[in-house]
């Protein structure tokens, strides 16, 4: 059992539906999921890394944190509203997160040219601070795919292995 937090960028909605069901399918594999449609860096450390010694006992493996970022590109290659926030202290954050695995869910339209632009720059975020990267971003084609949520599910099921670190 992993403890993941999931982290969501959505300007519409779309995106929380994919992490909502990236979230179902975790629990029902028997991993601890917190799932943040309002990422706040503090509290997604705190519940990465438990100071007190039980919540360490019951969270998983506090040494391996895994982090799913879910998020979709707004305008022109732009983080959605609700994350911007966070992608601006991650930059800044002086606190080492260099334990931290993640993969990342981009959510776009690949008929733009800015397709899951909001989700590659993340990963390249996250990896210029030190997180290490358990696979390449994972995209979702909302003029392709018609139902993502059944989609992120049937990739959680079949890469699960990637989670179990």
């Amino acid at each position: 059992m992993s403890a993941i937090q999931i982290i969501v960028g959505s300007m519409l909605g779309g995106t929380e539906y994919v992490a909502e069901a990236c979230e179902e399918t975790l629990i029902e594999l028997d991993h601890k999921v917190d799932i943040h449609l309002k990422p706040d860096l503090n509290s997604i450390i705190n519940n990465t890394f438990p100071i007190n010694i039980e919540e360490k006992k019951h969270s998983g493996s506090p040494e391996n944190p895994i982090w799913i970022l879910c998020t979709s590109t707004h305008g022109a290659g732009d983080y959605p509203d609700n994350i911007k926030q966070f992608v601006s202290d991650l930059s800044h954050c002086a606190q080492d997160l260099s334990t931290v695995s993640f993969l990342t869910i981009g959510i776009g339209d690949s008929n733009y040219d800015t397709f899951c632009k909001a989700a590659k720059d993340l990963s390249k975020l996250l990896i210029s601070i030190g997180c290490s990267e358990l696979t390449a971003v994972k995209t979702f084609d909302m003029s392709e795919d018609i139902d993502p949520e059944d989609l992120v599910q049937q990739w959680i099921r079949t890469n699960i292995d990637l989670l179990s670190i």
